[in-house]
């Protein structure tokens, strides 16, 4: 049985709060660009630049995403671009979401869940390339759609609890392509929504002594700063430009997780032969 925890130096070096730093900044640049929470960006540079194992990169990445969320959604709310009643709507379905899918990430099989999500990327980064949404454009309230929210966010926080990934990219290119909102909306929207569910995840992740602190402080104030900075390309490109680098990155993510997936696959099999 693993350690639940990758080892990391109990005297942090300048090297190692350096590369924490780095990880944060790349990772608030893109949060607040693009409307996610980082740790897609984040998780990879941790593996890679610290050498954490996943659950310890994973809980991490979710940490720093409580302080960079707060940032880019008072970015976005300022500039009027933040949806406050649908973000508390989809926020709270993804808390309920997230217990749920810590839940069935013990008794479902893994492969079927991670080449589901897969397959979904790929339709959202489809959908985000065919799609041009209009700037301006605003949700008008009433039952249905608050229950479709509410709904998403559920969907939202079964698939952040299974698969460890923020809800941002699944978020914003739902409201855009299924709601209508403009893609600005649907960014600030997003980050609010992840505030609740990324809290409530790190404090099990404490519990589960998966998350040390420091670490993710670090890390979430790097990503905090360069959220505003991220929010301010934002602002600065126009929609269809927007829609076309977001259907890049969720491509992007989802050729990781395909890489990572089969990586998986082939160590498991090598397992079951030795």
């Amino acid at each position: 049985m693993t350690s639940p925890t990758a080892p990391a130096p109990d005297r942090p070096t300048a090297r190692y709060i350096l590369l924490l730093l780095l990880v944060g900044v790349i990772g608030g640049v893109f949060s607040g660009a693009l409307g996610v929470g980082g740790g897609i960006v984040m998780v990879p540079l941790m593996l890679g630049l610290l050498g954490f194992d996943q659950r310890r990169a994973a809980a991490t990445s979710l940490a720093a995403i409580v302080l960079s969320s707060i940032s880019g959604t008072i970015t976005y709310f300022v500039a009027g671009h933040t949806d406050v009643a649908a973000g508390l709507l989809i926020g709270a379905g993804g808390v309920v979401g997230s217990l749920i899918g810590t839940r069935l990430l013990k008794v479902l099989p893994i492969p079927v869940l991670r080449w589901g999500f897969i397959a979904l990327l790929l339709v959202i980064a489809v959908r985000m390339f065919l799609v041009e949404p209009e700037r301006g454009a605003e949700l008008e309230f009433s039952v249905p759609l608050a229950i479709g929210l509410v709904v998403t966010g559920v969907v939202m926080g079964v698939l952040a609890g299974m698969f460890g990934i923020g809800g941002g990219v699944l978020i914003v290119p739902i409201l855009i392509a299924v709601f209508g909102v403009s893609d600005l909306v649907a960014k600030g929207t997003s980050l609010l929504a992840m505030i609740p569910v990324s809290i409530s995840g790190s404090i099990a992740n404490v519990r589960n002594r998966l998350l040390r602190p420091l670490d993710g402080l670090v890390i979430g104030a790097a990503a905090l700063v360069a959220s505003f900075g991220g929010a301010q390309i934002a602002f600065l490109l126009p929609p269809w430009l927007s829609s076309l680098i977001f259907g890049i990155f969720v491509l992007a993510t989802a050729i990781q997780l395909t890489i990572r997936a089969i990586r998986q696959q082939r160590a498991a099999k090598n397992g079951d032969a030795t």
